[in-house]
């Protein structure tokens, strides 16, 4: 069980320092006002420190080297 755990987290920590945020469009309503409805698309920025990739790299690597000694 650990050692598809980390390697999961080892490829999620390289992806996470490659790649350290995404953005993402979402449709949100400016004017409901019975038949007539606006809406505009609002872009929104999903980020996250390069070091949180760091750390779930090192945390991968560690499952793996323990799940290998047993």
């Amino acid at each position: 069980m650990n050692k598809p755990l980390g390697l999961i987290l080892t490829i999620l920590g390289i992806v996470m320092l490659v790649w350290t945020g995404f953005t993402y469009n979402k449709k949100e309503k400016i004017v409901d006002a019975g038949p007539i409805q606006i809406s505009a698309d609002k872009e929104k920025n999903v980020n996250w420190p390069p070091y949180v990739g760091g750390i779930v790299l090192i945390a991968g690597v560690v499952i793996l080297v323990s799940s290998k000694r047993k």
